[in-house]
């Protein structure tokens, strides 16, 4: 048996009056997923543990069956691994935004307006060279998503990711030391923050962009600290073969770093809802032909989520549906060797709320030839009935992976 985890990156929601007190799940035309749930099991997964943030990292970890209070270290150590920043002891990472803020201090976009990765680039190196220094290290990444390392820093700080708080003040929320030994990290970080701001509101690029009605990046927001993780590969953990993981995200291609899957780049592929998504269902097609695992991580939901556009979040998750699970069923239906398929969101983006919640999300294992629950339809309601019930912990990836 081979295996396909299919993600949609903050899919799941909770009920939309205009929708008539749907989700955009449930609202959506999905024919392919429903398909594959009735012809499936169903059942609800706790990706969030008990004391944890709801964030992408934290779910994508769980979903894996990696124990978070044993191997997690934060957003940027993951990210570093994607992006080939070798992490030194003593070294702390962190994910690093580059964010706008207004006028009046409000944090008014956590992506700058969606800021391109080229643009970026010219920004983050601007930002390495002014403020860089032996213990400061600023690495480009892809949109606004980037890296700092501080060598010596401390990760006991209370730090809020950006997506959580738009349209808030950003002074009330810099970085706050959780230990004495960490005053220091945190007081270093809020300089860097608020120098940032000084630095990139007259760079040109910025100036340009804001004569053309965008967005500037007028501001880093770092956060997620961490060191080096402990993680042991898949492989050694559920005794699989050779992986792969396919995504835009370099969180994303982080976890798949340390989980020894081999990271495979697909050309248009952006972690928006305009990414390549034929590119990335051939990709995992192929990627089965000569590989056991696939994980196929989709951005794009998560962001409409973020952004609160209900209509654009139907959009993607219909996306999802037709453009990849169903070309990636097609593709493996007749292979040689049976390919069992997984989908499901990693945690709630409400459009209401424009960020992630802890709530268990919905998911379907499709396993050619076994017999299907009474679940019809693939929603965050209807999988309540399925024969998995709820999970937590590792069950599902032992479930999906049929590891005793």
């Amino acid at each position: 048996m081979k295996y396909i985890i299919i993600l949609g990156d903050g899919m799941a929601d909770e009920p939309v009056d205009i929708l008539g007190g749907k989700t955009p799940l449930q609202y959506a035309h999905t024919p392919c997923m429903d398909m594959l749930a009735s012809s499936g099991s169903c059942g609800l997964l706790k990706t969030i543990p008990a004391g944890f943030h709801p964030g992408s990292e934290v779910a994508n970890m769980a979903i894996l069956g990696y124990d978070l209070n044993r191997v997690f270290e934060g957003r940027g150590s993951l990210e570093a691994a994607s992006m080939g920043v070798e992490l030194h002891p003593g070294d702390m990472a962190m994910r690093c935004n580059l964010i706008n803020v207004d006028a009046d201090g409000l944090i008014q976009s956590h992506t700058s307006g969606h800021i391109s990765t080229g643009e970026a680039a010219v920004l983050i190196k601007h930002l390495n060279d002014t403020l860089g220094t032996e213990t400061v290290k600023f690495h480009a990444g892809v949109s606004y998503r980037h890296l700092l390392v501080l060598k010596g820093g401390d990760k006991r700080l209370n730090c809020t990711p950006p997506h959580d708080v738009p349209q808030q003040a950003f002074r009330p929320l810099l970085i706050k030391p959780e230990s004495a030994d960490a005053v220091d990290t945190a007081e270093l970080l809020n300089s860097l923050i608020l120098k940032s701001q000084e630095v990139l509101s007259t760079h040109p690029l910025n100036i340009r962009r804001e004569a053309e009605g965008k967005p500037s990046a007028n501001s880093i927001w770092p956060w997620s600290p961490g060191y080096r993780p402990a993680m042991k590969t898949l492989s050694e953990m559920y005794n699989i073969g050779k992986g792969v993981v396919i995504s835009a995200v370099d969180l994303i291609r982080g976890i798949g770093a340390y989980a020894g899957l081999e990271i495979i780049y697909v050309e248009g592929a952006t972690g928006l809802y305009d990414t390549n998504y034929e590119g990335k269902a051939k990709a995992a097609v192929d990627a089965l032909k000569t590989h056991d695992f696939v994980f196929l991580h989709l951005e794009g939901i998560d962001e409409a989520g973020h952004e609160g556009k209900v209509d654009l979040k139907i959009k993607t998750i219909e996306d999802l549906d037709m453009r990849i699970v169903r070309p990636v069923y097609e593709g493996v239906k007749y292979m040689d060797e049976p390919v069992s398929i997984a989908v499901l969101p990693d945690h709630p983006t409400p459009c209401a709320l424009r960020t992630h919640t802890a709530e268990p999300v919905p998911f379907l294992i499709y396993k050619p030839g076994e017999a299907p629950d009474e679940v019809k339809t693939f929603d965050e309601r209807s999988v309540a009935a399925g024969k998995y019930g709820l999970l937590e912990g590792d069950r599902f990836i032992k479930q999906f992976l049929d590891y005793k």
